[in-house]
């Protein structure tokens, strides 16, 4: 507080010194790396104040400017990588389609196997008992 109490007090501000404490403080910010747009220019007859507070406020809109097209471009790298999740995608989905119809095939080849094992198993049995009988036949007549 003991700064803004001095400024108060002082009647005659020195804008060099003013202006060179603002660009001390400034110099690590985001702000003074940006350069004056080219879109606008100074008003001939503005005060030095308030050429140096148009050109602190546009600075500043146009270091949002640039974050703002910076999310587009981070927006576009996001959507490219979606695109190729995407793709990934539909190849995962194709491998998943392809497997299924490989399983279906093979549950299909097993449910035949298993049928002809059955129908080979009651051919045995039908054949045992055939023998069985005329076994039996056999040892009546002797």
């Amino acid at each position: 507080m003991g700064n803004i109490e001095q400024v108060r007090k002082s009647t005659d501000v020195n804008l060099a010194r003013l202006e060179a404490d603002i660009a001390k403080a400034c110099s690590g910010s985001s702000l003074a790396s940006i350069a004056f747009p080219d879109y606008v220019e100074y008003q001939p007859g503005v005060s030095r104040a308030g050429a140096l507070s148009a050109e602190a406020v546009v600075r500043d809109y146009e270091a949002a400017a640039k974050e703002i097209e910076s999310m587009g471009a981070e927006l576009i790298e996001a959507a490219k990588n979606c695109e190729a999740m995407t793709a990934d995608v539909h190849d995962a989905i194709a491998f998943m389609r392809d497997t299924a119809a490989a399983y279906r095939d093979e549950g299909k080849k097993i449910f035949k196997r298993i049928q002809e094992g059955a129908l080979f198993t009651e051919d045995v049995r039908k054949t045992c008992e055939q023998v069985k009988r005329k076994m039996v036949k056999g040892n009546d007549t002797n």
